[in-house]
């Protein structure tokens, strides 16, 4: 049972509801992380509009999803480890890639440079060393690059922080949050 209630369209204001219907209407449901976030709508605002900027970044779906999958694996979030195999699998990532990225790893050394640098950011609350800088360069990843997998575990992180408090009810296909090592 969730801490904190998502809305429905029915129990919301009239701007929340059309926004709720919108994402609905897009994504052909509306997950309960949104509906959580219209408790406040200006963080679902916010967070759609973040979402919707980093999409057209430098950064593919399959990066931005490794990011999320290690970002959420680090933070221990269920939904979103949950949310993020499904999501990594339409961006075209197959079952050894997600389970490589919430490790933190990836096959490619582009992929792995960013899976540990999304986990280094998350356990070093964004201290990474110098070490782990040149490593990402080093795989070749660019300043603008390392720019968005901060902003993208940034925004991974008001999700997994977000549906850790609430308990929010996971609406995806359920992903053991164990993994071995």
């Amino acid at each position: 049972m969730p801490r904190i209630a998502p809305l429905t369209a029915e129990n919301a204001d009239a701007d929340t509801a059309a926004m709720l219907h919108a994402i609905k209407a897009k994504i052909g449901m509306l997950p309960n992380l949104h509906a959580t976030f219209a408790q406040a709508p200006s963080v679902l605002n916010a967070y759609l509009a973040f979402a919707d900027a980093l999409g057209s970044g430098q950064l593919t779906d399959q990066q931005r999803e490794i990011v999320a999958l290690a970002t959420a694996q680090a933070n221990q979030c269920h939904y979103c480890v949950s949310a993020h195999s499904l999501l990594g699998k339409g961006a075209g990532l197959d079952d050894n890639a997600i389970l490589a990225a919430r490790h933190g790893r990836a096959a490619d050394p582009v992929n792995a440079a960013i899976a540990s640098l999304a986990v280094a950011l998350v356990e070093t609350r964004g201290r990474v060393s110098d070490a782990a800088l040149d490593d990402a360069r080093a795989a070749g990843l660019g300043d603008g690059q390392i720019i968005e997998v901060i902003a993208n575990v940034s925004l991974n992180i008001l999700t997994n922080y977000t549906n850790n408090v609430a308990a929010t009810d996971i609406d995806f296909p359920v992903v053991d949050l164990a993994i071995a090592a």
